[in-house]
């Protein structure tokens, strides 16, 4: 090196008020920044024609055979979308499956894909925790916002009129277009799917862990997830004291609804019963019977037991597979 170079310039430093090389990135930085790296050529824009016109999305690369994940209510009503990666390569992709329940769509290309993303396990995210989405809101391709772990155990509503548990909340910005996005970790490990906004600064996530990866598997296996259904409706409530004290817990779920032709109708629930179990199982939210209502589950006979005018009632159920008519 040369006399001439003054020697604060020499080690990097600031002459003049500007530096004479560039900083090294702080380790907030510097995580976001690998995360971007290793994850956003995995990451699509999906444009869409479905029942509803046009709509737009993101998915990501779930194997290098050409699997791709989205949301749900992304392609739906669409049977194919065009995928967009960051180096400007398009491939046309058709969907496999969607599953409006898990509010998850999985969909395969055409063509060449680059590397799929790792998935991670969400069930090892702590609140505070730093994550990263990636997605392309309001169509601007290739977005990345970071923020941290808001709330876990969320639950999401879906169009289906169900619940998505275990949801993931992040002050991550998200958009309009980042559904069906990358919800990252800071080594760039997949522990979500971007799915909704709820308002400014709190955005949702479907969790990746080994129930979604179990729905994301069967959706590419037989392009649909079949599920048991009763035809009930109610909420939480508390139970009379002596009845708690007897069950050694204080609430059930009381039955707002019956719905008419149903397995309950038939099994003879009735509206204002206030159900204690389901197959031996605690029942105190629908939330808790429609994680009973799972495949193995369909035509199986179900012992249900309900509290009803003072007395313990026990009823038999046989679930029917749930359909798009109900």
């Amino acid at each position: 090196m040369s006399d001439d170079v003054p020697p604060a310039q020499r080690d990097g430093s600031v002459v003049g008020g500007e530096p004479a090389e560039q900083e090294p990135l702080d380790a907030y930085s510097a995580a976001v920044v690998h995360v971007a790296q290793t994850v956003l050529p995995s990451v699509a824009s999906l444009r869409v024609r479905g029942r509803r016109g046009q709509g737009a999305g993101s998915a990501s690369v779930l194997t290098a055979d050409g699997f791709l994940l989205t949301s749900a209510h992304v392609v739906e009503g669409a049977e194919t979308a065009e995928a967009t990666f960051t180096d400007g390569a398009d491939v046309v992709a058709d969907v496999i499956g969607r599953d409006p329940l898990s509010d998850l769509a999985v969909l395969r290309a055409r063509g060449d894909v680059p590397p799929p993303v790792t998935l991670g396990d969400a069930g090892l995210l702590r609140v505070g925790q730093l994550v990263v989405a990636l997605g392309n809101p309001l169509g601007l391709a290739g977005s990345v916002t970071a923020g941290i772990v808001s709330a876990l155990g969320r639950s999401l509503p879906t169009q289906s009129g169900r619940v998505v548990d275990e949801v993931i909340q992040t002050d991550a910005a998200l958009n309009p277009g980042n559904s069906g996005g990358v919800l990252a970790d800071s080594r760039g490990r997949m522990v979500g799917v971007n799915t909704a906004v709820a308002g400014i600064g709190l955005g949702l996530a479907v969790p990746i862990n080994d129930t979604t990866r179990g729905l994301i598997a069967t959706l590419m296996r037989h392009g649909r997830v079949r599920r048991a259904w009763l035809g009930i409706a109610g909420a939480e409530a508390p139970l009379p004291p002596a009845l708690a004290a007897k069950v050694s817990r204080r609430a059930g779920l009381r039955v707002a609804q019956v719905v008419d032709g149903s397995p309950a109708e038939r099994a003879g629930l009735r509206r204002g019963d206030v159900v204690l179990s389901v197959d031996g199982q605690e029942i105190t939210t629908s939330t808790a019977i429609q994680k009973l209502m799972v495949e193995n589950a369909i035509g199986r006979r179900l012992e249900i037991t309900v509290w009803r005018n003072g007395a313990l009632v026990d009823v038999v159920a046989v679930p029917r597979e749930l359909t798009d008519a109900g």
